[in-house]
Parts: structure tokens; sequence; C-alpha cells
């Protein structure tokens, strides 16, 4: 059986206010080079609500794991922090300054969930669908061009 071609990335950071602005930009560069410009924005705006989440909710510290994977038509993003504490989405006021992350997530997204790990905390993730001809590249074109120059080596040696 062949599978369509994943493609996956994970960063590792503290969910600290100078580091979520440099991840979005992570995130934002990694999705054009996989082709889905097109999710940019809403990844963008998810991850920042997540990470926003982690810095100013999760005990004992604010260490996390972002991973971004490709997977059969489907963008996923996912955050794992170390806070057993499952987020709830809360009803914020019209004068609320806070409180609207995962209502916003639920909004963009086709759907989010979590994943709680017990004591070693949970993962919040939410998915959107890829647009088709981004799902229907050829693997990363760095590995062809070792496979080409091994099989050139190959060639010169023989």
């Amino acid at each position: 059986m062949i599978s369509k071609p994943s493609r996956h990335c994970t960063v590792e950071l503290q969910a600290l206010p100078s580091r979520i602005g440099q991840v979005r930009r992570i995130v934002s560069a990694q999705l054009r080079y996989w082709h889905l410009d097109p999710l940019i924005d809403q990844a963008a705006l998810g991850v920042t609500e997540l990470l926003t989440n982690v810095h100013r909710h999760a005990q004992p510290d604010k260490i996390c794991t972002v991973e971004i994977e490709l997977l059969l038509g489907r963008l996923t993003v996912s955050v794992h922090d170390h806070d057993p504490t499952l987020p709830t989405v809360r009803d914020a006021g019209q004068f609320d300054s806070g409180g609207r992350g995962l209502a916003l997530i639920e909004a963009v997204s086709e759907s989010w969930g979590v994943r709680p790990q017990g004591a070693s905390g949970k993962t919040v993730w939410f998915a959107l669908p890829a647009p088709v001809a981004a799902v229907a590249l050829p693997p990363h074109p760095g590995r062809e061009r070792k496979k080409r120059s091994a099989q050139a080596r190959s060639a010169a040696v023989g």
C-alpha cells in the first residue's frame, strides 16, 4: 500500500511573549515552504492563541512543543505543555480582554481538541483542510538532490 507523503515540523520552546512571535514566523515560513500559503493566517492565529494559553496558564513551567504536520490532506497544529489541567472554552463578555483563544481556534479550524497525557501534561491541537495541490507535491527537493548526487557518485565509481 502506498500512502501519501507526510510533512512534519517540531519546535520546542519556552512560551514567552518574545518567542511566540518567533514561532509564528517559523510556522508561516514552513507553510510557505510546503506551498500551503492559504493556511498561513489561520495556522499563525491558532498557534499564537495556543502559545498564549501556555504562557498565561501552564504550570509548573512554560516549556512546550509545537508540532505541525501535513498528512492525508490535513494540516494539524498541536502544542504540548507539562500542565495536566485541561482547557475549556469560555464565554467571554463583551468587555473581557481575554478568554477568547479556544473560541477563535474553534471558529477558524475544521476541528480541534485536547489529548490528556496524565502527569506529563496535555496536547491541544487543531486541524485545517489542506489545498489539494499542496498535498500532491513531490517529496522535499533536498532529498531528491541527495539521491541524484549519490547516483552520480555511484556511476562515476562503477
